[in-house]
């Protein structure tokens, strides 16, 4: 099943594609998320899409985040070997994990603003983790079962501000970076864990990443439950669960998005996220 959040007079709107079409969910107010941490399970929107009423064509259709504010935000750093060694880091024995914020996040077709602060914008192709039922103290054995599916991401960093400190934060959170979407497919038609999936960055249509999701490190399972041994996790958490190598930072000479680019992250069997860069206007 593939699930989205549509804007509908204004406002955010569950959706389901049926047919080809996006079936409407809930009335306008009720992002994918508010359902997720209501504790509705693929089974019971499979159950709204059969009765739905309203439809949208997806190609008439303006995409939002999937969830517009996720109880949290986790990200993994440096899951893929490749891309550790075009970092300035050695390869740590145990998951490097921030967190982003709400505002930080962006949708499908959206514009991405390079900031007026800093031209390295950088692209970060990923696989998002969304879970459906939380916990504490999962075990790796039963971590999976706390997924309720996977969707396309793009990290998005201003590498300038990501190493002015030791700490992350800033550069990780610009608003809009965090680009997710623009469908979250339900983890029953994927292969445990989302591994074994080609994953792809391309920039104007040239291909600057490409991976196997079955290369992390630290796969979806064994970060869900490490994150579990000190933070409880809950319905509608999303996890950015890392990039391979290929990323403008790591390259000679380096290369960062400007003014006028599109970028794509597409994941086999999950879909294709599309974004646009636009220069942050500068004030008068």
């Amino acid at each position: 099943m593939r699930l989205a959040t549509i804007q509908i007079d204004g406002a955010p709107c569950a959706a389901a594609l049926v047919q080809g079409r996006l079936a409407l969910l809930s009335s306008p107010g009720t992002d994918l998320g508010a359902l997720l941490r209501q504790g509705k399970t693929p089974a019971d929107l499979e159950r709204l899409a059969a009765a739905a009423t309203q439809f949208v064509e997806p190609d008439q259709a303006t995409f939002l985040s999937p969830s517009i504010e996720p109880p949290k935000i986790f990200c993994v750093g440096l899951n893929y070997a490749d891309h550790t060694k075009e970092s300035p880091y050695e390869q740590p024995d145990y998951p490097t994990l921030f967190l982003r914020v709400a505002t930080s996040l962006g949708a499908h077709d959206a514009i991405v603003e390079r900031p007026a602060l800093s031209d390295t914008l950088d692209f970060e192709g990923e696989m998002v983790v969304v879970l459906g039922k939380g916990g504490r103290r999962i075990a790796r054995d039963q971590a999976l079962d706390h997924v309720f599916g996977y969707a396309a991401g793009n990290e998005i960093s201003v590498r300038e501000y990501q190493f002015k400190s030791p700490q992350w934060t800033v550069g990780k959170n610009f608003d809009g970076t965090g680009a997710w979407g623009p469908y979250v497919v339900t983890a029953d038609e994927l292969p445990a864990g989302g591994s074994g999936l080609r994953i792809e960055t391309r920039l104007n249509g040239e291909t600057m990443q490409s991976s196997n999701t079955r290369d992390m490190l630290f796969d979806v399972a064994t970060v869900i439950s490490t994150i579990s041994e000190a933070i409880t996790l809950q319905a509608g958490d999303i996890i950015f669960s890392g990039t391979p190598a290929g990323v403008g930072f790591g390259r000679t000479p380096k290369l960062y998005m400007k003014d006028g680019d599109t970028v794509e992250v597409d994941i086999e069997r999950i879909g294709t996220l599309r974004n646009h860069i636009r220069d942050e206007p500068r004030s008068a």
